[in-house]
């Protein structure tokens, strides 16, 4: 798939990793002028109306913006992407809960439900399309940096067919295992969480009412996300369960009516009873900090740059305002006729989305910490912190719009 114009060697950006924040930063910057190389080890399946992705994300305004300018959003609403006009956040120790509504905020939805492999499908239709170079299959085998004085320096990253090629910079997008970012001597710091992610749809009994719903409990939060209908179930949510180790290895293991029966107890049966419609799937969660965003000319970004935990459905969207940032400070530069490219530029880039995205990691943790145990103390407290948040209407705002990104 070695193709389009774009078939030399040397390149302005070299995007390592075709998953959504690749693509979606190869897209960007091929937009504003910049000649685009991808680099990608597999090309995506192609997405269907009968299969449902297990990963989803909770999609946020200012995201959804990002791709609207990139001409896919449209695509991806018209598929399958479920709005949703409210969030209800509440402790299983008591208290009041956390409630945001479109409406308080005059807007029409709050985010939207998106499955990871349509996103991935409609953008990878648009770099088709794009004038971005595809070299796929291809992986990233070795790393050649110039000196960061020299202003027409180049990365040279080589490729396992033997392929070279130089690039004013080098994006390693390709997750949180990133090799290029491990050759560019980017250190990482880990924090496992002892937890796993229990993912899976689910059929309830009542309407999910355009609702993200999060109940906190002793082992972790419990969210339930809406969906659209499907033929055989009109009220369907895509669960994220947190649970310790042990535990989510037993969850995943019962049968469909004791997972049901479970599920429906810890639910509280806010939506009444709930079934399994597809396989569970557990993933470990963990914390996992890049120590910077650049290293010479190579920028980490995505899940190179931050694992964060799943509770507030904000890794993707964390991993797309850092091609947003990027987009916008080429932008600024081009306009001033200024060097896109410069050490110094690229630089402020990697500390304010670092500020930006470690904040936000141990801020998720600390919330799982808070909630997921059961301390006396602790317990009383917390759910009239959250009823208390809700209430206080600055503040409920100031905690939307930063998780909406506006």
């Amino acid at each position: 798939m070695n193709r389009r114009s774009n078939t030399g060697r040397r390149v302005d950006v070299a995007v390592v990793g075709g998953g959504v924040v690749g693509a979606a930063c190869a897209l960007a910057l091929s937009r504003q002028g910049l000649l685009v190389s991808l680099i990608e080890r597999r090309e995506p399946a192609q997405w269907t109306t009968e299969e449902h992705d297990l990963r989803v994300y909770a999609f946020a305004p200012d995201n959804a913006a990002l791709l609207s300018a990139l001409g896919v959003w449209d695509g991806i609403v018209a598929a399958r992407a479920q709005p949703y006009r409210r969030m209800r956040v509440w402790d299983a120790a008591g208290g009041d809960e956390l409630s945001f509504d479109a409406d308080d905020v005059a807007v029409r939805q709050l985010g939207w439900i998106v499955e990871n492999d349509l996103l991935q499908d409609r953008l990878w239709a648009a770099l088709r399309a794009s004038d971005v170079s595809l070299r796929c299959p291809a992986s990233v085998v070795g790393l050649i940096q110039d000196s960061d004085a020299d202003p027409e320096g180049v990365a040279t990253i080589e490729l396992d067919d033997g392929l070279r090629v130089e690039a004013r910079i080098v994006i390693a997008a390709d997750g949180g295992n990133s090799a290029l970012r491990d050759m560019a001597g980017i250190e990482t710091r880990t924090a496992a969480y002892d937890q796993q992610g229990v993912v899976a749809y689910i059929a309830t009994e009542l309407p999910n009412e355009e609702t993200a719903w999060q109940r906190f409990l002793p082992t972790g939060p419990l969210a339930f996300l809406p969906c659209l209908p499907w033929p055989e179930a009109p009220n369907v949510s895509s669960i994220v369960w947190t649970l310790p180790d042990v535990e989510a290895t037993r969850v995943v293991a019962l049968d469909d009516d004791a997972f049901a029966e479970e599920l429906t107890r810890a639910f509280a049966s806010r939506l009444g009873d709930c079934r399994p419609l597809t396989r569970r799937v557990a993933f470990p969660l963990r914390r996992q900090l890049a120590q910077t965003y650049v290293a010479g000319r190579v920028l980490a970004m995505g899940d190179a740059a931050h694992v964060v935990h799943p509770l507030a459905g904000q890794g993707v969207n964390l991993g797309l305002r850092d091609v947003a940032a990027l987009r916008d400070a080429v932008i600024a530069a081009q306009a001033r006729k200024a060097d896109w490219a410069a050490p110094h530029r690229l630089a402020r880039w990697a500390r304010e989305r670092r500020s930006d995205a470690t904040a936000s990691a141990y801020a998720f943790g600390a919330i799982n910490r808070v909630f997921s145990n059961d301390d006396l103390v602790t317990t009383l407290l917390r759910g009239h912190a959250l009823g208390l948040a809700g209430k206080i209407a600055p503040l409920n705002r100031a905690l939307w719009r930063h998780a909406a990104g506006v």
